[in-house]
Order: C-alpha cells, then sequence, then structure tokens
C-alpha cells in the first residue's frame, strides 16, 4: 500500500502527459489500380495520397483542438469493377472517414454505392464518366472535368481546329472509354462541318492484337481515329496503326494522355500527329504552383508524375480542409463543408456544384513532340 502511495502521482503524471501528447487517427481510404494495365497511372495517383498524407502531418495539424494524424488504407482495384466493390466494402468495413478514388469509371461508379450507404464522403481524382455525379449521391465529387465537357470539346476541336472530315471511332467497352467516345461522337456532329463519322468499332480493354478493326478502318480512309480507353490499350493501337500504313491523325481522351503514351506506341506517336486532353487544366497564373508540385514529386519518388498525381493530392487536401473547417473527421459532419468548400489547390480553386462535379473545370490539349508530352492550350 505504501508503494503505490508513493508513486501513484508520478503515474498520474505519465498518464497525462500520454493523453497531452496523444494524437486522433484520421484513416482515409484510397483505391487506384496498382496491379493489371494501368498499373503505372494506379502507382501515380498512390504516390499523389501519399504525398499529401506525409505533407498534412508535417503540419502538425489540429481539429476540433485536437491533434490529428493521418493515416491511409491504400487498395488495389485492378481497374476491375467486382474488385472495386469488394475493397470499397473493405473500406466501409475499416470505418474510414473518406475515401479518395477510385482511378477508372468503371471502378468508382459501382464502389460510389457502397460508400453512399455508409455515408463516406468521395472524391475521385480522375472519373469521368458523366454518370458518376448522376446517381442523386450526395456525397459523390470529383476535382476533374466530365467526359460531356472531355470529349465533346475535342470532338469540337477535331473539327473546328483540326479540320477533320472523316472520323473513325474506337472504344475499350468500358465505362469510362465508351462514355468518352460517345461524347466525343456528339461535340463533333454539333460541331457541323459536314462531318462523317466512317466508323465505330471496339475492342477490350485487354486486347493486344487490333488487326482486323484497323483493317476495316483503314478501308475507309479516316482523316482521324478517336479511341475511347487507357494508354495500355491506345498506345499498342497506335503502333499497329503505323504499321498498317493508316497515316490519320490520332485522338483520345485522358486515359490515354500520358507520359508513357510514346514508349507504349513505339514510333507510331509521330511529332504532333497525336492530340488528347488531360480532364483538368493550369492557367497561367497557377503554373508555379503545379511546377512546385512537380518538383516535389520527381525529387520524392526520382520519377515523373504519370498524369493525375496532382489531382489526388489536390483531393485529399480538399476533404482534409473540410474537416478542419468543421471541426470534425467524421462524415456527417463535414460532408456539408465538403460540399461548398472552396480550397485552393495545385491544380487550381476546387468549389463543386450541387451534383459533386467541380465547377469551371479545365481541360488542358496535349500532343507529343520528340516523344515527349507537349501542352497546347488550356481550355475552360
Amino acid at each position: 500500500m505504501l508503494f503505490k502511495t508513493k508513486f501513484m502521482p508520478l503515474a498520474i503524471a505519465l498518464a497525462f502527459t500520454a493523453g497531452a501528447h496523444a494524437q486522433e487517427v484520421i484513416k482515409l481510404g484510397h483505391v487506384a489500380p496498382v496491379s493489371g494495365p494501368s498499373a503505372h497511372l494506379g502507382k501515380d495517383n498512390e504516390n499523389g495520397a501519399k504525398m499529401a498524407v506525409e505533407e498534412l502531418n508535417a503540419k502538425g495539424i489540429k481539429i476540433g483542438g485536437k491533434a490529428v494524424k493521418f493515416t491511409l488504407m491504400l487498395e488495389d482495384d485492378g481497374g476491375d469493377p467486382k474488385q472495386g466493390t469488394a475493397v470499397a466494402q473493405k473500406l466501409v468495413d475499416a470505418k474510414v472517414q473518406g475515401v479518395i478514388g477510385h482511378l477508372n469509371s468503371g471502378t468508382s461508379i459501382p464502389a460510389s454505392k457502397i460508400y453512399h450507404d455508409a455515408g463516406i464522403p468521395q472524391i475521385s481524382p480522375a472519373t469521368t464518366q458523366t454518370k458518376y455525379t448522376q446517381q442523386g449521391f450526395n456525397s459523390v465529387f470529383r476535382v476533374v472535368a466530365n467526359d460531356a465537357k472531355l470529349g465533346g470539346t475535342l470532338g469540337a476541336y477535331a473539327v473546328n481546329k483540326l479540320g477533320i472530315k472523316k472520323i473513325a471511332v474506337i472504344d475499350d467497352r468500358t465505362a469510362y472509354g465508351q462514355g468518352v467516345a460517345d461524347e466525343f461522337i456528339k461535340g463533333a456532329k454539333k460541331a457541323g462541318g459536314g462531318v462523317q463519322i466512317v466508323a465505330k468499332e471496339f475492342t477490350t480493354d485487354k486486347a493486344t492484337d487490333f488487326n482486323a478493326i484497323l483493317t476495316t478502318i483503314k478501308a475507309k480512309n479516316p482523316d482521324l481515329v478517336f479511341f475511347g480507353g487507357m494508354d495500355s490499350v491506345g498506345g499498342p493501337l497506335l503502333r499497329q496503326m503505323k504499321a498498317l500504313g493508316i497515316k490519320a491523325r490520332y485522338m483520345g481522351g485522358d486515359g490515354m494522355c500520358t507520359e508513357s503514351l510514346p514508349k507504349l506506341a513505339g514510333d507510331g506517336a509521330a511529332n504532333e500527329m497525336v492530340v488528347c486532353a488531360e480532364a483538368g487544366g493550369v492557367t497561367p497564373e497557377l503554373q508555379k504552383n503545379m511546377d512546385d508540385f512537380v518538383a516535389r514529386y520527381k525529387k520524392k519518388y526520382n520519377g515523373d508524375v504519370q498524369l493525375y498525381a496532382p489531382y489526388v493530392y489536390d483531393s485529399v487536401m480538399t476533404m482534409a480542409a473540410a474537416m478542419q473547417q468543421a471541426n470534425s473527421a467524421e462524415p456527417a459532419k463535414y460532408l456539408p463543408v465538403l460540399q461548398k468548400i472552396q480550397h485552393q489547390g495545385v491544380t487550381g480553386m476546387i468549389m463543386f456544384d450541387n451534383k459533386g462535379d467541380i465547377k469551371d473545370g479545365a481541360l488542358t490539349l496535349y500532343t507529343y513532340k520528340d516523344n515527349k508530352k507537349t501542352k497546347m492550350e488550356v481550355i475552360k
């Protein structure tokens, strides 16, 4: 008894000190395809999430007066809808307080219902399929422009700026690929100019041999081939176009608009023969912010940003800002703040409309010169 009495003040002091330094853990989920044909894009996204969380923790952020530590649950959906819903349920069961992801529209859309039903906010840094924010879910957001803007703008650009008359369209039958191709066709037809869609073909997101559809397309002699899909298919498709002697220009959406396209396309990515669009864009006054991010990324990971790492970074930071403003990391408490957030990110000002779409989303058009992705212009 004397021993306990003697040391009780010390025990209380130690307990008090430990409590004073205790941190509240905020668990965020991140999902991307870090296996499969788009693994290089998934890893790029994952790196962006890690950077954001490390920087948040280095700042010693407090929420509701308490010191917090952000942690990431990193999950791989392989770009597969079934795997996507399985990892979504895993994150829900783990009681994450927010989700950043998914990359592919085909995984984001079915997963979004699982998050919504559990009351967990989801910000996608890359999902462009229009349907994603048209399901009536108040918990889904995206920080990039949707397919209606992406595909529609490319269609108009092809007709009005490139003077294209005959177009062949190929898509990979995924939610993203088919969606962006359909919107491209709408945009091209709306632009007028007597444009003709001379061929509509499809492949899969795992195909490697395109000889049959390209032979059909070659006979139609198009001025431009539009591909709706990812670079893992778009690159080899372009390589085989070159081998068959198809001299048409080549166009696609954000899924193929990557630093890796020239390597995947071989000598198919001739100078300025490819035009693609990234579903985001930085206007000149914000270019320094983006350049600083790219430099930090390269220093940390010893490699270039592939595509959407800056948008993942901004997604994490936007979610954290909503929690800070709400003084709570509880989804039900910070969700209303997230819906009305105004956060200055490296990719621009992030605000959402009543569906969860980014307001005033920009597009950046690119081409390739000397095997390097080269910016053409930013379109608001």
